[in-house]
């Protein structure tokens, strides 16, 4: 037959479970969680064969050695994440580096020239240099302000 288990508070304000006719079976506990987490232990050990416990902790043998394989991988997954790159990296890199004003070419004129018509735009670039409207300068005005300003 079941044994009937409650927690109750004791004077104390700490929890204690107790049986149905009130004898304290295990407590006192910090905390009402604690009482039910150490009830439910009770519950489902009720439910196994009885069984000599021990208090020592048991280690069930050492950890396993990593083969030198996975410690290959685990350090290169440490130096992905430092940001340190491999030398195979590094040149992968350096090669994508001298391809890289063809592709910046190609996504500049799709993303600046839907069209494709990769022609000089001037309608939307307007002029720049000495075709410009501002670097037009008439010599002669120039000169008399350059006079009205005092400047020789």
């Amino acid at each position: 037959m079941a044994q009937i288990l409650n927690i109750t508070r004791n004077d104390d304000d700490q929890f204690d479970i107790v049986n149905a006719a009130g004898k304290l079976v295990e407590g006192p506990f910090e905390t009402n969680a604690a009482a039910w987490k150490a009830l439910d232990r009770l519950d489902s050990e009720a439910a196994q064969p009885s069984r000599a416990k021990s208090n020592k902790k048991v280690l069930w043998g050492k950890p396993e050695k990593k083969s030198k394989k996975q410690r290959r991988k685990e350090k290169r997954q440490q130096d992905q994440a430092s940001g340190k790159m491999t030398p195979a990296q590094e040149q992968r890199m350096k090669v994508n580096a001298g391809k890289a004003v063809g592709w910046v070419r190609a996504v500049a004129a799709a993303k600046f020239d839907p069209a494709a018509k990769r022609a000089y735009r001037d309608q939307k670039l307007g002029t720049f240099g000495a075709a410009s409207e501002v670097k037009r300068i008439d010599p002669a005005q120039y000169l008399a302000e350059k006079a009205a300003r005092g400047e020789h």
